[in-house]
């Protein structure tokens, strides 16, 4: 088995990174576009999600890196709640956000899977 030399190979980061990117372009269009706070946030939720999986792998010890994977799954739960609220105001149709909500659950599992193999 080859060793991850940087968080930019692990597969959870590059779908967190999809992940990002759809909830950027989600929330600048239509009517999501003028809700701020809601955009706003929905934005820093995914954006930390990747960046958290990134600042933990480069930490010292897999102690650091497995507290840091427990944060992101945590902002995949906060964006899984916050997209059904853009569901639940008509800023996302149902399509779109089964789409997020697929895509934020996996990552999820993810998570947990490479934590489990991380304690092992």
């Amino acid at each position: 088995m080859t060793k991850i030399k940087r968080f930019e190979d692990l597969i959870v980061w590059q779908k967190a990174r999809v992940l990002t990117k759809d909830i950027y372009l989600v929330s600048r269009s239509g009517s999501f576009a003028k809700d701020f706070g809601l955009a706003g946030q929905i934005q820093r939720a995914s954006v930390s999600i990747m960046s958290n999986i990134a600042e933990g792998f480069e930490r010292t010890s897999t102690k650091d890196f497995l507290r840091f994977l427990t944060i992101a799954k945590g902002s995949c739960s906060e964006l899984r709640a916050q997209l059904y609220i853009a569901y639940d105001i008509n800023h996302i149709d149902k399509a779109v956000f089964n789409k997020l909500v697929n895509q934020a659950e996996e990552i999820s599992r993810m998570l947990s899977g490479l934590k489990r193999s991380l304690v092992k």
